[in-house]
């Protein structure tokens, strides 16, 4: 599933072709995919112009004239396609092109999704924060006011695990089990470490990891293993960086090698792989 540095490379390539411009043609195509579309959406939509975006977490919200904002979740296998103004028009739409939008300047974007357990929605712009989907996701960790104070009050008297809180979205928007891997093999914490002992220099240098994790990985584009591609169809990047994400049996950069460590390690936790390296993350 797309994380929060995909998304927003995906939110920032809407945003260059979209922002400003009016739609004045949709084609929706099926009445929806994880949930119904809402009803009108193409007589919503035309007409409509693009006033900017937003992301919420995982959730990209397209701000449209008149007041209501366009939310999108890419799901599992989700993306936004774009087509170059000027292209010829494609006999037909893309395999899984559930809904396409085109602008008065010939823009067209649609968003594909195979297995269909992405979403749209349309809600009233002043009330975005109050959606279902989006009212109960905790802080965003790329905001100034997410702090190793505000980290810890979350964990605080939680038993669960630091990786799986990493996964709650409740704890904090946008980081799923490739970011959360990588940040505590930075933060050179134990993905088993209680969530509750994160706290003080521990949740200071867990933030800080996130924080520079993340920023790392937007600039790259974001990470391309299965389905994710930008919205200009290129590949992310950040997959190339990895420390400890899918690099089972691998030595870790901070490792000597046998018979100090046996290289980087795989359990599963909540039905995910974890990666991390015992020797250095405790």
């Amino acid at each position: 599933m797309p994380e929060l540095p995909e998304v927003e490379t995906v939110m920032r390539g809407l945003a260059a072709v979209l922002t400003g411009r009016r739609i004045v043609r949709v084609e929706v195509r099926r009445e929806g995919m994880r949930f119904p579309f809402p009803p009108g959406l193409k007589e919503r939509l035309e007409g409509r112009r693009v006033l900017g975006f937003r992301r919420r977490g995982k959730y990209l919200l397209m701000r449209l004239e008149g007041g209501e904002s366009l939310l999108i979740h890419l799901g599992m296998s989700g993306r936004m396609v774009v087509r170059p103004r000027g292209a010829a028009p494609a006999p037909q739409p893309a395999p899984h092109e559930h809904l396409t939008l085109e602008t008065e300047d010939g823009q067209r974007v649609g968003f594909v999704d195979p297995r269909r357990f992405g979403c749209v929605d349309l809600v009233p712009t002043a009330e975005e924060d109050r959606h279902r989907l989006l009212r109960d996701l905790g802080p965003e960790p790329l905001d100034p006011s997410f702090t190793p104070e505000v980290l810890a009050a979350a964990l605080a008297g939680k038993r669960t695990s630091i990786k799986a809180a990493l996964m709650d979205q409740r704890v904090v928007a946008g980081i799923g089990n490739i970011y959360a891997c990588e940040v505590l093999f930075r933060a050179g914490l134990s993905p088993r470490r209680a969530a509750c002992t994160v706290q003080g220099e521990r949740a200071a240098r867990l933030v800080a990891a996130i924080k520079e994790v993340l920023g790392e990985a937007i600039a790259a584009g974001g990470s391309s293993l299965r389905d994710y591609v930008r919205a200009d169809g290129e590949l992310g990047l950040f997959q190339h960086r990895f420390k400890v994400y899918d690099r089972e049996g691998q030595l870790c950069e901070r490792c000597p090698g046998p018979p100090a460590c046996h290289g980087i390690r795989r359990v599963v936790q909540g039905g995910r792989s974890t990666f991390y390296c015992p020797r250095t993350q405790r």
